[in-house]
């Protein structure tokens, strides 16, 4: 027996964006139900940024809330990059990354 889903059935719980904070809905430049990728992500990064500067410069503290990596993720990224390859290097073995 196979049921049929009409598509636009749950267009309205789409629409609300039900299940996402404020948090979510900040960040996010387009209606809910549509895809959000690679420059959506650089932006959002950007925009962080941006305001840490701008409240470095007046003398304030960072907003808690702004998402953007440090020097301690960069250092974690390259860790994972330099682990990586030296898995392919050796047939793909397994290499733990440093805590």
């Amino acid at each position: 027996r196979h049921h049929a889903i009409h598509p636009l059935a749950c267009l309205a719980e789409i629409q609300a964006g039900l299940g996402h904070g404020d948090a979510v809905h900040a960040l996010a430049r387009l209606p809910p139900g549509h895809p959000e990728g690679y420059l959506e992500a650089f932006a959002n990064l950007y925009a962080a940024f941006a305001a840490a500067i701008r409240a470095a410069e007046a003398g304030l503290p960072p907003d808690p809330d702004l998402l953007y990596p440090g020097a301690e993720e960069g250092l974690a990224g390259l860790a994972f990059v330099a682990a990586a390859q030296e898995s392919a290097a050796g047939g793909g073995v397994w290499v733990p990354l440093p805590e």
